[in-house]
């Protein structure tokens, strides 16, 4: 049994003299949700296209389950389902309807899978429904159980939560983390929304120019509370220049302001003493805490400002 879901081997493909995916080497674990992630004209769609076997590889290859697009394509390119943007549907039909007209094009998927997949996604109550009449988040919906028909190993999504309101990607976020989880399926999502891939992902790679800039947790090192290891707080405390002040010359910690915050490096073993020290010395200590950087400021920190074209 393969040990990863996808594997990336130095995968490059070249355009005429364009080198536009320059060595992707990683990999997807099984049942986690990765997020690939970088600026317009990265190479995200690109590197997609060649995971589902739409784009020929230029050099390197491209494991799903073991297998080689290159020699066993068959057999890797039917482990994966894929919906770019939003999924086209028979608006004439109901939603059970368009889930056999496309049960019939794969072998093997009984009725009873069919209601699994709807039972998983929570459409029990309007499968029966035309599609016309869904909203968009339905129809999203309906996309990802038609690609989980044939029990693939990794499920690729493009933007999932494109044009949906707050309540349909909070709907598309929970229902990708269960399908992740009780069919162990790997989720590949390709989305500009970093927030969203920020609560919905396990795992990110940024691409950029055809390069992986890195693969990390999305709750990485900075937010492990080790003993002993200098880490970035922020307090709020008043008055806040008399506390920056106390922390150089009590303690010899530089602070710097970020708004009504001070933000500073100490081991956490030592913040007990500095709030006593503060208090001792009649400053206001409202809060302190972890300084957690967002995935958006890891973004931008990785790949600059104003690189989205």
């Amino acid at each position: 049994m393969a040990e990863f879901a996808m594997e990336l081997i130095n995968t490059k493909k070249r355009i005429g003299q364009k080198e536009i995916i320059k060595g992707l080497s990683f990999q997807i674990h099984k049942g986690e949700v990765f997020g690939f992630i970088g600026p317009n004209g990265a190479g995200k769609t690109t590197t997609i296209r060649m995971m589902v076997g739409l784009m020929g590889i230029t050099s390197g290859d491209i494991l799903i389950q073991g297998n080689s697009i290159k020699t066993k394509h068959k057999e890797a390119v039917k482990e994966v389902g894929a919906i770019v943007e939003n999924p086209e549907m028979y608006p004439f039909m109901s939603g059970w309807q368009n889930l056999m007209h496309y049960a019939r094009m794969s072998e093997g998927v009984t009725t009873e899978r069919i209601q699994e997949v709807v039972s998983l996604v929570g459409l029990d109550k309007t499968i029966k429904q035309k599609v016309g009449r869904y909203s968009l988040g339905m129809r999203q919906r309906l996309g990802i159980a038609q690609a989980l028909l044939s029990r693939p190993s990794i499920l690729i999504l493009d933007e999932p939560t494109n044009g949906l309101d707050p309540a349909g990607i909070r709907e598309i976020r929970q229902y990708i983390r269960r399908i992740a989880k009780e069919e162990q399926v790997a989720v590949i999502i390709s989305s500009h929304l970093l927030s969203e891939i920020e609560m919905m992902c396990d795992r990110i790679g940024i691409i950029k120019n055809g390069e992986l800039i890195t693969t990390e947790s999305v709750r990485s090192s900075d937010e492990k509370e080790e003993s002993g290891q200098l880490q970035a707080l922020q307090m709020e405390a008043e008055p806040l220049d008399k506390a920056i002040n106390l922390l150089q010359s009590s303690h010899g910690i530089k602070a710097v302001r970020e708004g009504n915050l001070l933000v500073f490096q100490t081991k956490k073993e030592n913040v007990p003493e500095l709030i006593k020290t503060m208090v001792a010395h009649d400053i206001a200590v409202y809060q302190a805490g972890i300084a957690k950087k967002t995935l958006e400021d890891k973004f931008f920190d990785l790949i600059g400002e104003n690189t989205i074209e």
